[in-house]
């Protein structure tokens, strides 16, 4: 798959005490072996460390656990092969939301080594977000005993478009306050190592094709639900990002030509009618506390009538949206992701009603719907497969 925005900046590094010089070292050595093993001669040409140098290090990684040596021989002499092990690089999957950030840690073998979640204020500003992630980071780090120059890369996504011509953050984001900012920039300064930033809805449509259900398929949408609608899509097998990255913005499709009025400055959005936001505003009245989506999930699982009353709805207009996305680009499989996964068929049923009766008969009986089995997760696993793909890595 094509390469996403990624800044092409160096990363600076501080002059410091022998340990930060040996850390630089050790992972100039890693970056070396996720494209395969190397004996320690290939490792000094490649690095241009000494042959002294990389033996030490490589006993300290051994030590660690980070690689495994094994003897060989190299042009009739005998050489030591070093071999990076399952656990030796780290990927980090960083999802920002407009009231979470999630953090996890996966392997070279795409196995989640371990991730947190926390709660961020309503209006977080970049800077917040950012120092929340290196504090998960960190700590997630520190908990399972992971060295930090083990940790190749971080992926990043976040709820609105991201123009790829600049890397920041565009005028729609979900995030207001972090609209003109050069995330990447900002998150490779604070995280100290190379960063590959996405829009979540673009990063659950890769974790799909990677930790889901949907390998082999190679035209995909992935319709997240939440405080705004967004569509990531893989057409042929690849990502698609049109012009400037600004793509798979279904939630301002207009439903209603003379609704209410979105966000965006248009009337009648998707948003308006079948987000989150809409939802909890449409059955909080009267409420003296304000409703979650799992409170959504929950009263709707319950048979709360009101609420599923405003879940089929929004399920028949995202619908109505999706028919006219399917007669265009005509994807093999639609997953629905975002908070309200919960619902199942409860919301899936009606999306399905308005798919078929707005897309074109063929192409709405042969598209297939479905709940995304990743959960709350998705984004911040699609985030660190990005990083992986990066490092030449496409596969379990």
């Amino acid at each position: 798959m094509p390469a996403t925005q990624r800044s092409t900046k160096s990363h600076p590094r501080k002059p410091g005490s022998q340990s930060a010089l040996r850390h630089l070292n050790q992972q100039r050595i890693i970056e070396c072996l996720l494209s395969g093993p190397s004996t320690q001669a290939e490792l000094s040409r490649q690095t241009g460390l000494s042959t002294a140098t990389i033996s030490n290090i490589v006993k300290i990684m051994q030590d660690a656990g980070l690689v495994s040596t094994e003897p060989t021989t190299s042009s009739g002499r005998r050489a030591t092969n070093v071999r990076l092990n399952s656990n030796g690089a780290v990927a980090v999957g960083i999802d920002f939301g407009r009231r979470h950030l999630r953090v996890v840690l996966a392997s070279l073998g795409y196995h989640v080594i371990a991730e947190d979640y926390i709660e961020l204020p309503l209006g977080h500003r970049a800077e917040e977000g950012i120092a929340a992630a290196v504090r998960l980071l960190e700590k997630l780090l520190e908990e399972n005993g992971i060295d930090r120059t083990a940790v190749v890369g971080a992926g990043a996504g976040i709820p609105g478009p991201i123009d790829r011509r600049s890397g920041t953050v565009a005028q729609g984001a979900i995030l207001p306050e972090w609209v003109g900012i050069d995330i990447l920039h900002r998150l490779e300064e604070a995280l100290n190592c190379p960063v590959f930033v996405d829009n979540d809805a673009n990063l659950g449509a890769l974790s799909e094709v990677t930790w889901g259900p949907h390998s082999g398929v190679s035209n995909l949408m992935f319709l997240k639900i939440g405080s705004g609608i967004g569509a990531g899509l893989i057409l042929n097998g690849f990502p698609y990002y049109g012009n400037v990255g600004i793509t798979g913005e279904i939630g301002h499709a207009t439903i209603h030509e003379h609704g209410l009025v979105c966000r965006c400055g248009n009337r009648g959005c998707l948003e308006t009618i079948a987000s989150t936001t809409t939802m909890i505003e449409l059955l909080g009245r009267g409420q003296e506390t304000l409703l979650t989506p799992q409170d959504i999930v929950r009263n709707c699982l319950a048979g709360d009538s009101a609420t599923q009353r405003v879940v089929d709805d929004a399920g028949l207009a995202v619908g109505r949206a999706l028919g006219n996305v399917s007669n265009l680009i005509n994807p093999e499989v639609i997953v629905v992701g975002g908070p309200l996964a919960g619902l199942g068929d409860l919301l899936l049923d009606p999306i399905r009603r308005g798919l078929v009766r707005h897309a074109v008969p063929v192409v709405g009986e042969t598209t297939h719907l479905a709940m995304s089995s990743l959960g709350a997760r998705a984004e911040a696993l699609g985030a660190a497969a990005l990083v992986f793909q990066h490092a030449g890595i496409t596969g379990r």
